[in-house]
């Protein structure tokens, strides 16, 4: 499947292809909606879809879309939904398990759908699933990166893991103005931290990110498909030479476009007592912190955040994530009263109900 294809002037040609697609993503909530979202663009295509992450995720989505022309395959990480995150080094594990059990069965998967005549004819995999790529190489079937992050986002990356490596490296982060060709003048604080640290200290994510820029940078005429549109980054979808970037956004759950029913919850809590509370606040005046599925915040932070939060005395919606076996990490808390008095803790919600 060329990418090319997406332009509005090949839609007609490639309704009439048959076609089947792979997309392998991370098992994480944040990858899940977006993939769906895109699926549902292809199959609307004609396309065919196979959605493929680990029973981490899958086990714990209580309900899937019933589509026709998308099926998934999920596929055991060893954890199958019981992994409990405690330590940075224990995540690590999980994320080793994913990409060596990952990697087996999508090559085998590959294999069996070709040998029973519905093969693949292109795999797509997320961020932080490089290993994909390589399982695709290897069986000589074209895959594309799909970057669900902004693209400026993915050209500062691109910049760092590539001719710009020694600039990050050398520059004074405290107080000088970053410039990079194509994007405006930024400031360190900018940037995430770690694009200023050596390449030893990156956790495993961004070691991830970091092989597969160095996989693009060494491709031909690489294409990558990122969750935004020319309205938004008309530029910074261009300014990469080696790289073609094709916006396809924005990949949000149909929820808020046109079918109520088309996305899947790794946690399903009723938004209605957190959007009742964020609707009795004036428009643009509460604070949200969130860090995602995985993150691990250490109890100093947290104090941190807490008492940051006291001190500006604006209203907050602030996700906290359930701690092993259902604790509710915010009761340690030294400022906890304070806090509630002035703000929302909630163990979940959905961003874009609450953007």
């Amino acid at each position: 499947m060329d990418t090319s294809l997406f332009t509005t002037q090949n839609t007609k040609n490639l309704k009439n292809e048959k076609s089947h697609v792979l997309i392998a993503l991370f098992p994480g909530q944040g990858q899940i909606n977006p993939c769906l979202h895109f699926s549902k663009q292809l199959i609307n295509l004609g396309i065919g879809v196979t959605l493929t992450t680990s029973l981490s995720a899958f086990s714990k989505i209580k309900k899937l879309p019933n589509v026709e022309g998308l099926s998934f395959a999920p596929f055991s990480d060893g954890y199958d939904g019981k992994f409990q995150l405690s330590s940075i080094d224990e995540f690590h594990m999980f994320y080793s398990s994913v990409k060596s059990r990952g990697s087996k069965f999508i090559f085998n998967l590959i294999q069996s759908n070709a040998k029973k005549g519905t093969p693949f004819s292109h795999v797509i995999y997320t961020i932080i699933m490089e290993w994909v790529g390589l399982v695709a190489k290897k069986i000589n079937i074209p895959s594309t990166l799909f970057w669900i992050q902004p693209a400026t986002v993915f050209d500062v990356y691109y910049y760092r893991f590539t001719d710009y490596s020694d600039y990050f490296k050398n520059c004074d982060a405290k107080n000088k103005i970053i410039e990079l060709p194509g994007l405006p003048p930024l400031s360190s604080i900018d940037f995430p931290s770690f694009v200023f640290d050596d390449v030893e200290s990156f956790n495993w994510a961004i070691k991830s990110i970091k092989r597969q820029i160095e996989m693009l940078s060494s491709e031909e005429n690489p294409r990558v498909l990122v969750n935004t549109f020319d309205a938004l980054e008309f530029d910074a979808l261009r300014i990469l030479k080696h790289v073609t970037m094709v916006g396809i956004g924005p990949s949000i759950p149909s929820t808020f476009l046109d079918d109520n029913t088309f996305r899947a919850d790794m946690i399903e809590i009723s938004s209605k007592n957190y959007m009742d509370w964020l609707n009795s606040k004036d428009k643009g005046s509460v604070i949200y912190i969130a860090f995602g599925s995985y993150s691990e915040i250490s109890s100093q932070l947290m104090e941190e955040i807490g008492h940051g939060l006291l001190k500006c005395g604006r209203p907050f919606l602030w996700v906290i994530r359930e701690g092993q076996d259902g604790d509710k990490m915010e009761d340690k808390l030294s400022c906890k009263d304070e806090l509630e008095k002035q703000g929302k803790i909630v163990s979940w919600c959905s961003p874009l109900v609450v953007f």
